[in-house]
């Protein structure tokens, strides 16, 4: 027995066709077809082409209202279905943020398009050549096709002043006083007509020629400021003048508060900070090459562990204080630091290693003559009083070396007089190495697929817009706890489930699952419709 019934879906009211069956046990069931949907306007059914036909050769004409739109065969045709519960949140997300506005301020004939690469870096990871396929399936901007012609054309029109017009706009929007973690990476590439593109030291362990991509990231907000590429064979340390100059240009004079890992450390820096109008506050670590560090240590050492000196960072204790020293002219806030557990660790996984190397030197010593490791920690002598021939001793002065600095810490700033503040500052700069994991892993950015300077920078530019929504959505997850519910790619994955389908020019939106209205709830943005 058939019968014909209305349901709302979301915001629209469909028409099925029901049949009561009993299946092969003699139970009741039911099972329906869609046949059409309810006109808003009139209120009339407007059934499908198909239903319709075959309710004529039955002989049971359907009352069909003329003021009613039809479906067409060819609407049925030209219908298609395209994901769009994740562009939705990445929209919301740029609006909300102002990295839309940004864009549009700065590119205003090409914005759209650096969007929607943008997005499709999120959504994928994937390289540009793929870009096309995902516009097809997916409903974004109107950017047409996205062929790898037009992906090349967007990337050799992207100009310098565009960049910075950018990064003016995306630095005045994050405002906000809070400190800016400052470091570097590597990245790989293959092309020889990269001007950038030298060998270097290589974070990645390539062995290939790379450029160095350096980043300023706000510690609160967690989402990139600013972005420069230098030349690959460039150490830190001689970026950080220019870095600071290129962002006080862009900022118009905005002073800067920076936290720097070692790598940036030299003398000539500490003093250009000093004195910098630029640099308001800085905390920077000080590496144990330098005999600054090593007499700080040596001054502490003895009486830094004790109750009176114990510091909570990120939930756990350490040990610090704070000495107010002096540096040329000037003074300084020197904090040194000490973590217990990292020396046991350490310590253990030491011995561990050394007592491993010293029973198969004793075993067979002229097997490991010419190893590195075993020569580091042990010495290897030939002996006429040995049994095998020779004696093998550890180098007890060298493993005790090899811990001398473990679990310490030295770090110096102009501003911060408290080891718990600093500490705090320093420990929170992990948000620009997360921020380049992602960069390099999930945006496709691990290898330069490109030939040009200028389309080098492009993509880096390109993937700088697609961290920040990346950074904004970990920042989100982070605050909600959804990482105890699902990981980054599986929120992703969920949101890009959400489909639309336009039929006869009517936009139909699937039904939302619990999952993808809880994701959309804890970002704040309106369920799709």
């Amino acid at each position: 027995m058939s019968y014909v019934f209305e349901q709302t879906i979301g915001n629209h009211r469909y028409v099925f066709e029901g049949q009561s069956y009993r299946d092969a046990n003699g139970k009741p069931r039911n099972k329906r077809v869609s046949i059409g949907k309810v006109d808003p306007e009139t209120g009339s059914r407007v059934y499908k082409p198909e239903y319709i036909e075959r309710m004529r050769v039955a002989g049971t004409p359907v009352d069909q209202s003329p003021s009613a739109k039809q479906f067409s065969q060819e609407d049925v045709k030209g219908s298609r279905i395209k994901e769009y519960g994740l562009f939705h949140l990445l929209h919301a997300i740029a609006s909300s943020s102002g990295l839309l506005d940004s864009l549009s301020s700065a590119l205003p004939c090409l914005w759209k398009e650096v969007f929607t690469l943008a997005c499709h870096l999120v959504s994928t990871g994937d390289p540009y050549m793929y870009c096309s396929d995902w516009v097809k399936n997916t409903e974004t901007l109107p950017v047409g096709s996205m062929s790898s012609q037009r992906i090349s054309e967007i990337t050799d029109s992207i100009t310098a002043e565009m960049r910075d017009d950018f990064f003016t706009h995306w630095c005045a929007r994050r405002a906000e006083e809070e400190y800016l973690a400052l470091d570097i990476t590597s990245t790989s590439s293959y092309s020889e007509f990269i001007e950038d593109v030298e060998w270097g030291y290589n974070r990645d362990g390539d062995n290939l020629p790379q450029v160095n991509i350096c980043m300023l990231l706000g510690e609160k907000s967690r989402l990139p400021i600013y972005s420069v590429v230098y030349a690959g064979s460039l150490k830190d340390v001689s970026t950080l003048n220019t870095t600071l100059s290129l962002f006080n240009a862009v900022t118009h004079g905005r002073p800067i508060h920076a936290v720097l890992d070692k790598g940036f450390f030299s003398n000539d820096n500490v003093n250009r900070m000093l004195v910098s109008e630029s640099v308001a506050k800085f905390v920077i670590a000080v590496p144990f090459t330098t005999a600054f560090a090593k007499k700080q240590v040596e001054n502490e050492r003895i009486d830094i562990d004790i109750v009176e000196n114990a510091v909570l960072v990120n939930g756990k204790f350490m040990r610090g204080v704070t000495r107010e020293r002096k540096w040329g002219k000037k003074s300084v806030f020197t904090h040194i630091c000490f973590a217990p557990d990292k020396v046991f660790r350490r310590r253990e996984n030491l011995i561990a290693h050394v007592a491993t190397l010293h029973k198969e030197a004793r075993a067979m010593p002229e097997k490991y003559l010419d190893s590195a490791e075993h020569r580091k920690y042990l010495d290897i002598e030939k002996s006429v009083t040995a049994a095998n021939g020779y004696s093998v001793n550890i180098r007890k002065g060298v493993v005790d070396a090899a811990l001398g600095f473990t679990g310490w810490l030295v770090l110096i700033s102009n501003d911060s007089d408290n080891v718990e503040n600093a500490l705090q500052i320093y420990r929170a700069k992990d948000v620009v190495e997360k921020g380049f994991w992602r960069l390099k892993c999930d945006l496709d950015l691990g290898r330069l697929r490109v030939h040009g300077q200028e389309r080098m920078q492009n993509k880096v530019f390109i993937g700088f817009v697609s961290l920040v929504l990346l950074c904004a959505i970990h920042v989100v997850m982070t605050k909600n706890d959804l990482y105890k519910k699902m990981t980054m790619k599986q929120l992703l994955h969920r949101l890009s489930k959400l489909r639309v389908q336009e039929i006869a020019g009517q936009r139909i939106m699937f039904p939302v699952t619990k999952a993808q209205r809880e994701i959309y709830e804890a970002f704040g943005v309106d369920v799709p419709v």
